[in-house]
């Protein structure tokens, strides 16, 4: 199973919930914090991480694509 996550940078609006959740997939761009995807493809150990960031996403930019 593949775990992938997109995001739609024009919808974020730079809160930044997501880079706390799971700094190690999410980061900010520095002129206007809008998300920015350190990987698309999840290891399984931040999958937990990953859903936690979509859900606590305001702008409800972030999608998880699970695949076989």
């Amino acid at each position: 199973m593949v775990t992938k996550v997109r995001v739609d940078q024009d919808k974020c609006i730079g809160a930044g919930h997501c880079v706390r959740a799971a700094m190690e997939v999410f980061d900010q761009r520095e002129e206007d914090g809008i998300v920015v995807l350190l990987m698309d493809e999840v290891p399984p150990d931040l999958v937990a991480k990953v859903r936690k960031a979509e859900a606590l996403c305001p702008a409800q930019a972030i999608r998880i694509e699970v695949t076989d």
